[in-house]
């Protein structure tokens, strides 16, 4: 006779009652032969059996969570879920151009194309991912042997920031759109971006547009010829309107072209939308002049400077401001009598200077706004800033900001008639001056305009 040693079985409340209920559910008489070659293992079979609980169907797999891609900066984009493994071949939406599909509502892509391991034909031939497949370096190497494949020479792989950001030329290839959402950082006490995000986003979206016709990303959109003669951009004008300001959270998208302005320099202009709604919440224009960069001396623009710049500019002149006499037109008169407010002894920061080794533009900004009365800042909200830029500051210059009121009846920014700046008014107007604290030099001179808190 064989001696079998049983396994423990676990023990519970409500498998006792079974096993006094049925007790031949768990004892079963052995059939009648010789005893198998193993007891212990069909005897743990049948144990584990009875202890574990009847199979459930397997429940579906959990759609893949969102996958944040760009480090958490402002390019940082959400990608949905990937779809089905057989990807639609889907046609490039900015021919000739490669870009990126449409955005949505906060700026999520509601085209298939914007999902990863989604392969989009381009107008040039070259098949486009997107998403993390598109920013590996993998597939900038495999997208530049299929151009060596297709058509001779190898064509210059899309950057992982260009790859990654939120615009792209239109299909004329003379402007370029970008999106951008509202960070956290970039808004004031009222929740809405400030004035200088405002600048700063301009600034943004035109280096972008340079870079994105080939111009190079080492300076402020420099050409070949610029950096063989050691030629730079300077603003030397900045006119800024904005009818609603984006809050915290908000995706607007800037659109943006350049063109001639004379022999001198060229024109930057701007419009901002609400990417929700369509709505123009802004527009700004510039002027831009060309400055030697060791003798910081403003030069003209050569032939061939022009014949590399030109080429990607609209061949009819296209105006942010089509208005006549708006606001962008109108002179800055010199201010000499004593300010009504002042800001004296203000010092740039390290972080005020740009790659050009001067104060950013947009630092002018700040500190303009510096010497405008607390009762202002408090009841207003900023409307039309514009800035002539007279000379650049250094890291070890001394400004004083000056403000003073405008008076006098005349025509506003938006042409309706200016009136008085007196408590209780709707609109506000001032005139700014910028000076260096030693000499008094001018620096920059301004403008802006304020309206009045809807509260």
């Amino acid at each position: 006779m064989h001696r079998v040693h049983a396994l423990p079985l676990p023990s519970s409340p409500a498998l006792h009652r079974r096993r006094l209920a049925h007790p031949s559910s768990f004892l079963s008489p052995r059939a009648p032969g010789p005893p198998p070659p193993s007891l212990r293992t069909p005897l743990v079979v049948f144990i584990s059996t009875l202890v574990c609980p009847p199979r459930q169907p397997a429940p579906p797999p959990p759609a893949p969570a969102p996958t944040l891609i760009g480090g958490g900066g402002r390019h940082t984009r959400l990608l949905e879920a990937p779809p089905p493994p057989a990807a639609p071949m889907l046609r490039c939406h900015t021919p000739p151009q490669c870009g990126r599909a449409p955005l949505g509502h906060h700026g999520r892509r509601e085209s298939a194309a914007a999902a990863p391991g989604v392969v989009v034909r381009c107008a040039r031939g070259a098949p486009q991912v997107f998403g993390l497949e598109a920013a590996a370096p993998a597939h900038a190497a495999a997208t530049s042997a299929a151009g060596m494949a297709e058509g001779g020479g190898a064509r210059p792989s899309p950057s992982l920031a260009e790859r990654l950001r939120l615009g792209s030329l239109l299909e004329d290839g003379l402007s370029y759109k970008e999106s951008f959402i509202v960070r956290c950082y970039e808004v004031g006490i009222n929740k809405t971006a400030t004035v200088e995000t405002i600048a700063n986003l301009l600034q943004e979206v035109g280096c972008n547009h340079a870079q994105s016709v080939g111009f190079s990303t080492d300076g402020f959109a420099t050409t070949t010829t610029m950096r063989k003669l050691g030629l730079i951009w300077v603003t030397n004008r900045m006119h800024i309107e904005i009818y609603k300001y984006p809050a915290w959270g908000d995706v607007v998208e800037i659109e943006t072209w350049c063109q001639e302005d004379g022999r001198i320099g060229t024109r930057r202009d701007w419009i901002l939308k609400d990417l929700a709604n369509g709505e123009v919440i802004g527009r700004a224009t510039s002027k831009w002049v060309m400055m030697n960069q060791n003798t910081r001396r403003l030069q003209r623009v050569s032939d061939d400077v022009r014949d590399e710049v030109f080429i990607h500019c609209p061949k009819t002149p296209r105006l942010a401001f089509p208005e006549e006499n708006n606001g962008s037109l109108k002179k800055i008169p010199i201010l000499s009598d004593p300010a009504q407010y002042s800001r004296l002894g203000l010092v740039p920061r390290r972080a005020d200077l740009d790659m050009n080794q001067h104060v950013n533009n947009v630092t002018y900004i700040g500190w303009v706004l510096e010497s405008i009365p607390q009762d202002i800042i408090d009841t207003h909200e900023l409307q039309t800033i514009t800035l002539d830029y007279r000379r650049e500051c250094q890291h070890d210059d001394i400004v004083d900001s000056l403000t003073y009121i405008e008076e006098g009846e005349g025509k506003s920014m938006n042409g309706s008639a200016s009136l008085a700046p007196h408590k209780g008014e709707q609109q506000q107007q001032f005139l700014h001056c910028l000076r260096f604290a030693g000499n008094g030099d001018e620096i920059n001179r301004g403008r802006t305009v304020w309206r009045k808190l809807a509260r």
